[in-house]
């Protein structure tokens, strides 16, 4: 395996010392080195991975410098617009370095949200005429990358690398984060929150769950209570869950619709807040976990810890904000939601704060993604 800080320092070698990116657990040994290392002036986890484009742009504006993004390649789809109308050589010709995590590679074992992904990303960067090469833990990076980042500066143009799966070797060394002040240490995890929350939700409400190990613990918990599984798991789609959500409740007035999000995903297209907000549902509950972290990609931290979100949910039209950090709290806060004296306009926003982690056990959905979905619209069809 190649170890993050040779990698990192070829990089440097070729001026390459500002980072911007969202997490990938594929990337997770890199990502967390990244973390380690680099100063906040020199590392900046992005909302989105045409926000760390955006960064990266701007980066080279404001220095004539290029700097790396790096994320999943479930990410291409959020940088399109920022590389084909602005970074391309056919417009403003921004160079930048992509270093992209190959998730669903083709032959290899991966999650059903990674498959299609992963077929069609060379393709993908063949469109967008982004030269790139293809490490592995294998690759002999001085060889390897010279040439591609020649290009990036001779061409003016953004280049990628394209990382397959166990290409970077584990830090041998502990390391803390520089970034933001860590996880503070809330009764509860994420689980936990849940196994309070899902007894509280009427039967015959809709849940839409993100991404991630919020889906595969909701998945379990309702196995080990032999419990029917009617909720959406979001298996892919990051930040988009309270959208999905929303658009169940427009067709299901008449039924609660319940968005179980958490603070990444929530950060990844806040927009949505504001869609959300004024949109005059008064049937959706957008619930979110924040553990201040990435938690199914490494535990990177998020910009959840450092913002207020009543304010950004209210001022987004939200009609009212609740939060808990015990469980005790939460169903207070619970029985307060239900009692339906709120005079209604817009949706609710219950935020729940809450301590990183997982079980090492924690297994994932044995039912398919088609499978669940249709189990899903029966239940809002009531069939």
């Amino acid at each position: 395996m190649l170890s993050p800080k040779d990698f990192c320092d070829v990089l440097q070698s070729f001026g390459l010392t500002q980072y911007y990116g969202v997490p990938d657990s594929l990337l997770k040994n890199l990502c967390t080195y990244i973390d380690a290392t680099f100063s906040k002036e020199a590392h900046l986890i992005a909302a989105n991975e045409g926000n760390a484009v955006g960064l990266a742009t701007g980066h080279y504006l404001g220095s004539n410098s290029p700097a790396v993004v790096y994320m999943q390649n479930s990410g291409l789809g959020n940088v399109v617009n920022p590389l084909t109308s602005l970074a391309d050589t056919a417009v403003y010709s921004i160079p930048m370095l992509l270093v992209i995590g190959w998730r669903g590679e083709p032959g290899v074992t991966d999650e059903p949200q990674h498959v299609k992904q992963g077929q069609v990303t060379e393709q993908q960067l063949d469109v967008l005429d982004i030269p790139y090469v293809v490490i592995d833990g294998h690759s002999n990076l001085r060889h390897s990358l010279p040439g591609l980042l020649a290009q990036m500066a001779q061409q003016l143009r953004p280049v990628a690398i394209l990382v397959r799966k166990n290409t970077f070797d584990s830090l041998k060394d502990p390391v803390s984060s520089h970034s933001i002040v860590p996880s503070k240490n809330y009764p509860m995890n994420r689980e936990q929150a849940l196994q309070v929350l899902l007894p509280l939700i009427s039967a015959d409400a809709l849940i839409v769950c993100t991404t991630g190990k919020t889906s595969r613990e909701v998945f379990e918990i309702r196995k080990a209570r032999n419990e029917s599984n009617t909720d959406f798991l979001t298996v892919g789609g990051m930040g988009h869950t309270s959208s999905i959500a929303m658009g169940v409740a427009k067709v299901n007035p008449d039924r609660l619709v319940v968005a179980l999000d958490g603070d990444g995903s929530m950060l990844m297209h806040m927009g949505a807040l504001a869609i959300a907000g004024t949109s005059g549902l008064t049937n959706f509950l957008h619930i979110v976990l924040n553990n201040e972290c990435h938690d199914s990609v490494g535990g990177q931290p998020t910009a959840g810890g450092m913002i207020d979100i009543e304010k950004i949910a209210l001022g987004s039209g939200y009609s009212k904000y609740f939060v808990c950090s015990d469980e005790h709290t939460l169903r207070e806060q619970w029985q307060e939601i239900s009692n339906g004296n709120h005079n209604l306009s817009s949706p609710i926003m219950l935020e729940v704060k809450i301590r990183k982690g997982a079980r090492s056990d924690l297994g994932r959905p044995t039912s398919t993604s088609a499978e669940n979905k249709q189990v899903f619209i029966r239940h809002a069809l009531r069939d």
